[in-house]
C-alpha cells in the first residue's frame, strides 16, 4: 500500500536522521557501528599504506587525523568492538619489566661479509661449485640498511608478534613497541583468502637521517646524551620497555626476507618481495636483478655515489640468489647462509687532532666524554666533535688529550674516535680522568660495578631536571596533571623549579607570569599539585627516580619499610634481604640517599605537606610465584584492581603470554594473547575463575 503524504514525511526525515545518527555515532545501533568501524579502519589502513609506505599519499593530513578521530569516538561508544588490528590500538600496552625471550622457527642468521671485488668474485666461484654449473647465477642486489633485524609474525592476515634479531636463535618479544611503527601493517592488505595463513617476514627497522638529526637536536636541547648514530637511535628505541616512548620516534622498516611460510608459495626472491608490496609491507627501492658479476659491481659503484642522497644509512649492499629453490640447495654454513653476501662500502675516515675532552651530563644523569676537535671535513660535513662513549673505551684505545686520531663518520651526526695515530705523539698530550664530581651541579659521580656509565647522583641537577620533574609528575608517579613539556621548560629555564620539591612551592602569580598561562589553566594546575599531596609510600618512591627502582621495586619496597624515612637509613645488606632486591639496586638506592642534596629535596616535600599512610601491608601470599596475564575486557575488575589484588596476594603481573605464565585470564572479546596461550599450552581461566581464585 503507498504511503501518504503525512507518512512519506515521517519516512523520509527518520531515514535522514538515520544517516545523521550513523555518520556521527549518535544513538547509533551495534550493527550500524561495526559496519562503519570496519568502513573507517579500512580506509586508514589504506591512507597509512599510501602515506607511510608508497609516500604517495592521497588525502591531507588533517582529513586523516579526522578520520581517526571519529574511529575513535566509535570505538569508545562501542568498545566491544575494538580489535588488535584496529589503527587505534598501536600504542596503549602498560610498560613491561622485561621483555620474553622469543624462539625463532627459523634462525635469523648473520651475512658473511666482502670488502672488495675479489671476495664477491670467490662468494661467486663456490656458488658456481656447489650448484656444479658453469653459467651465470642470477642475484637479486639491494641496498644494506644499517638498521636492526626483526621478525613480524602475521597469523591469517594480522600481526600476531614482533621479535628482534638476538643472537638468531633466540629473540626478545617485542610486539607491543612493533606495533607503534606506523610503516608496519596490523593486518595485511587483502582478503583472507589472498593472503598466507601464516607468514614470517623479516626486515630492518631503521631511522631516516633527517629524523634521527632531529631527534638529536631535541636531545640536545633537552639536556640528553646524544644518540651515536641512528642505528643506535633505532635499537634503543625498540628496547624501551614503555610502548609510548618508542611510539614517539619516528622508525621505520623495510622487508627483505621470509622465515615459515603457509599457504602460499613462491619461487624467487623478486616475487616474494613484490608479494610484500601487494599485501602492505614496506620493500626498499632501488632492488635490482643481476645476471653476472659486472652488473653486480655496476650496482655497487651506483650505490656507493648515491649512499649519502637516500635518505637513510647504508653501508653496503646485499646479494642474494634469487632463486628460492637454489637457495635451499645451497644451505647454510655454521651462523650464515651460503646463497647471500654482505658487499661492504668503505668506511669515511679522516685525521685530526684532539684538543680537549669535554663531559655532557644526559637526562639519566649518564656523563659522556665528548672529544673536541680541529674541525676536518668527512663525507662532505664538517666535524669537530666525536663521542668517546665512556672511560672504559678512552683506556682501551689509550685516548689522550693533544692526540693525531682517525675519525670515522658513516653519516653518523657524531663520530667516533677509531683510533690513535702514536708515530704522531710528542710527548705532551695529556692523559684524560672522568671527574669526581658532576661538572653541571656538583653532585657526586657513582660508576656502578659493572657498568661502563659514570652517573651523576643529584636528583636536582639541571642536566636531569626537566626529566625528572616529568617522571616525578608522570601518571603513575605523583599523577600531576598538566605539566607538558613547554610548561616544564618554561618553570625550569625561570628557576621557578629547582628541584621537584619547588613544585610544592609555586604560587599562581608566578604561574600566570608564564607564557600562553591562562587563569583557569593554572588553577587547575595547582589544585592537581594540591591533591597529589596525598599519596602512598610506593608512589614517592617511585617518583623520585632513583636508578634501578621502577614501579615493581617501588612496591616491594613500600611493602618493606613503614615510611621513607626507614628506607633511607637502611643498609646494603638489609636492603639486600629482601626477596627481588640485589646488590646493584641496594647500592643505587644507597648511594642515592647518601647525597645530601637529595635528603634536603624529600625534607621539603614532606615540609610542603606531601604525605601518605604508614601502614603494615598485608603479607599474604596465595598468588605467590604465580605470573597472570589479562585480555579482553573485565566487567567484575578495572585492570588496575585486577592487577592491585594479583600483587597484594604476590603474585606477578605480565603484558605478554610466555611459557612463564601460570594464568590467562580472558574477558570478553580477547585479542591475541588468548590465541598465544592456547598455541603454547597455556592456561586460560574466566573472570569469574579469577575472582575465586582470590576468595579461595
Amino acid at each position: 500500500m503507498p504511503l501518504k503524504l503525512g507518512e512519506c514525511f515521517l519516512f523520509h526525515k527518520a531515514k535522514i536522521i538515520r544517516q545523521f545518527n550513523i555518520k556521527f555515532g549518535v544513538f547509533m545501533e551495534k550493527r550500524d557501528a561495526k559496519q562503519i568501524i570496519n568502513e573507517l579502519k579500512e580506509k586508514i589502513n589504506t591512507h597509512n599504506y599510501r602515506y607511510y609506505v608508497l609516500d604517495d599519499p592521497e588525502i591531507s593530513d588533517a582529513k586523516f587525523d579526522d578520520l581517526q578521530r571519529k574511529l575513535e569516538r566509535l570505538e569508545q561508544e562501542f568498545p566491544e568492538l575494538v580489535t588488535p588490528d584496529s589503527p587505534t590500538q598501536r600504542v596503549g600496552a602498560p610498560p613491561l619489566e622485561k621483555f620474553d625471550a622469543v624462539r625463532h622457527s627459523i634462525p635469523m642468521l648473520s651475512l658473511a661479509n666482502a670488502i672488495d671485488e675479489q671476495e664477491v668474485r670467490e662468494f661467486d666461484q663456490r656458488i658456481k661449485k656447489i650448484l656444479n654449473t658453469t653459467k651465470d647465477v642470477q642475484y637479486i642486489a639491494e641496498p644494506k640498511v644499517d638498521g636492526v633485524a626483526v621478525e613480524l609474525v602475521y597469523d591469517r592476515g594480522r600481526l600476531t608478534a614482533g621479535s628482534s634479531r638476538g643472537d638468531g636463535v633466540l629473540g626478545e618479544d617485542i610486539t607491543q613497541n612493533i606495533r607503534t611503527i606506523k610503516s608496519i601493517p596490523l593486518r595485511l592488505i587483502g582478503k583472507e583468502n589472498e593472503v598466507p595463513e601464516l607468514l614470517e617476514v623479516r626486515g630492518e627497522v631503521y631511522l631516516g637521517t633527517k629524523d634521527f638529526q632531529k631527534l638529536n637536536m631535541q636531545r640536545k636541547e633537552n639536556g640528553e646524551s646524544l644518540f651515536a648514530n641512528p642505528r643506535n637511535a633505532a635499537a634503543g628505541s625498540l628496547r624501551q620497555l614503555d610502548s609510548t616512548m618508542t611510539a614517539m620516534r619516528p622508525l621505520n622498516i623495510f622487508c627483505h626476507g621470509i622465515g615459515i611460510v603457509r599457504g602460499r608459495s613462491f619461487d624467487n626472491q623478486l616475487e616474494t618481495l613484490n608479494h610484500f608490496v601487494r599485501w602492505g609491507l614496506k620493500v626498499i627501492p632501488d632492488i635490482a636483478i643481476c645476471k653476472n658479476l659486472e652488473e653486480i659491481f655496476h650496482y655497487y659503484k651506483r650505490m656507493t655515489e648515491r649512499r649519502d642522497d637516500l635518505g637513510y644509512e647504508i653501508d653496503g649492499i646485499v646479494l642474494k640468489v634469487n632463486s628460492l629453490k637454489l637457495q635451499e640447495r645451497l644451505g647454510t654454513i655454521s651462523r650464515s647462509p651460503r646463497w647471500a653476501l654482505a658487499f661492504k662500502f668503505l668506511p669515511k675516515q679522516e685525521t685530526t687532532k684532539i684538543k680537549k675532552i669535554e663531559v655532557q651530563v644526559g637526562r639519566t644523569g649518564a656523563l659522556t666524554p665528548v672529544a673536541i676537535m680541529e674541525p676536518v671535513r668527512i663525507g662532505g660535513v664538517e666535524v669537530s666533535r666525536a663521542t668517546l662513549h665512556n672511560l672504559d673505551e678512552i683506556e682501551k684505545k689509550d685516548i689522550r688529550i693533544g692526540d693525531t686520531v682517525v675519525v670515522q663518520r658513516a653519516g653518523d651526526v657524531i663520530p667516533e674516535v677509531v683510533k690513535v695515530i702514536e708515530t704522531k705523539r710528542k710527548g705532551d698530550e695529556e692523559k684524560f680522568s672522568m671527574p669526581e664530581l658532576c661538572p653541571v651541579c656538583g653532585a657526586e659521580v657513582f660508576r656502578p660495578k659493572d657498568e661502563a656509565v659514570h652517573r651523576c647522583l643529584g636528583l636536582s641537577c639541571p642536566a636531569r631536571l626537566k626529566e625528572a620533574i616529568k617522571h616525578f609528575a608522570s601518571k603513575r608517579a605523583m599523577a600531576i596533571d598538566g605539566l607538558g613539556d613547554k610548561l616544564v621548560a618554561q618553570l625550569t629555564e625561570r628557576g621557578l623549579v629547582k628541584n621537584v620539591a619547588d613544585l610544592y612551592y609555586i604560587r599562581m602569580e608566578q604561574l600566570a607570569d608564564l607564557e600562553r598561562m591562562a587563569e583557569k589553566s593554572a588553577l587547575n594546575l595547582l589544585e592537581s599539585i594540591e591533591k597529589s599531596k596525598e599519596t602512598s609510600l610506593q608512589r614517592l618512591i617511585y617518583a623520585l627516580g632513583i636508578r634501578h627502582v621502577g614501579e615493581h621495586i617501588s612496591k616491594i619496597l613500600a611493602n618493606s619499610f613503614r615510611n621513607i624515612e626507614c628506607l633511607i637509613n637502611t643498609s646494603e645488606d638489609d636492603l639486600m634481604r629482601i626477596h627481588e632486591i640485589g646488590p646493584e639496586v641496594a647500592k643505587s638506592i644507597v648511594k642515592s640517599f647518601s647525597q645530601k642534596d637529595n635528603i634536603r629535596v624529600i625534607e621539603r616535600l614532606k615540609e610542603a605537606g606531601v604525605r601518605y599512610p604508614e601502614k603494615e601491608y598485608a603479607k599474604e601470599n596465595r598468588l605467590d610465584h604465580m605470573t597472570f596475564v589479562f585480555t579482553g575486557k573485565l566487567n567484575l575488575f578495572t585492570r588496575d584492581e585486577a592487577k592491585e589484588k594479583v600483587e597484594e596476594f604476590g603474585g606477578k603481573i605480565s603484558s605478554s603470554v610466555s611459557s612463564k605464565t601460570t594464568y590467562v585470564v580472558v574477558g570478553d572479546d580477547p585479542g591475541t594473547k588468548a590465541e598465544k596461550a592456547r598455541r603454547i599450552g597455556v592456561q586460560m581461566i574466566t573472570e569469574d575463575d579469577f575472582k575465586k581464585l582470590l576468595e579461595r
